[in-house]
């Protein structure tokens, strides 16, 4: 199964309130596994940066005025995505702004229906527990000693980690969960027999010794001292002298 973890820097806490995206990081996973690729980008606000949220990512207004909006970026971020399921830590909050910006643009708004809260998962597996990525990269392990301020795709990174982490770690795919089989292709395994291909039969392996190892195994013996199984016969014929005496 497909899935998108993804992340965003925004110049504020509320769309509502006219805040805009400032990055986007997004890195794809099949069966809960990174596949390498990713998409990322900074994008172009138009409006000045809240200076609590310069304080988390650090994007200056100056930084981020040569970059592109997101209605240049749109066609190749819905491209990445496409109908997966999208994995975000706290994800109502990038949804409300994906889709703020889509609807910006004229587009469809990303369905609720896709959306896997990793927030909602922590909480429901270590209730009372802190549930921030940087205490839950803690919790499992998880190296982020080079996280000095937020940023989209290396939070992602980090995310895909956590997320495995959440949903019973890297032996996933042994089959004891029901997402990871569903996405098996088992084939026809319930059609009929006879119509599966088969392959060719291995020949049988010959496992007997040679003439020739025979042979060097006579050899061999022939030089032995007093073997054991020569001595046996020996006390055999003397205690069966013995019995007749």
């Amino acid at each position: 199964m497909r899935e998108i973890v993804f992340d965003t820097e925004t110049t504020g806490l509320s769309p509502a309130n006219g805040d805009k995206l400032v990055e986007i990081g997004c890195i794809e996973m099949v069966n809960r596994v990174e596949t390498g690729k990713t998409y990322h980008t900074f994008l172009n606000p138009e409006r000045p940066m809240d200076p609590a949220a310069f304080a988390v990512h650090g994007l200056s207004d100056s930084f981020l005025s040569d970059k592109p909006l997101f209605e240049d970026v749109v066609e190749d971020f819905l491209d990445f995505i496409d109908d997966s399921p999208l994995v975000a830590h706290n994800a109502s909050f990038d949804f409300s702004f994906i889709n703020a910006e889509l609807a910006a643009c004229g587009r469809l708004k990303v369905s609720m229906t896709r959306m896997v809260d990793t927030l909602v998962l922590a909480r429901t597996k270590f209730p009372g527990a802190k549930h921030s990525l940087d205490a839950l990269c803690t919790r499992f392990g998880i190296d982020r000693s080079h996280r000095v301020l937020h940023g989209a795709l290396l939070d992602a990174q980090l995310l895909a980690q956590v997320y495995v982490e959440l949903t019973g770690g890297r032996q996933i795919g042994l089959g004891l969960d029901p997402i990871a089989r569903a996405t098996i292709d088992f084939g026809d395994l319930n059609g009929n027999a006879a119509d599966r291909p088969r392959s060719a039969p291995r020949p049988a392996r010959v496992f007997a010794a040679s003439e020739e190892e025979l042979e060097r195994h006579r050899a061999f013996i022939a030089k032995l001292v007093d073997p054991l199984w020569t001595m046996n016969d020996q006390e055999a014929e003397i205690d069966a002298g013995k019995a007749g005496a």
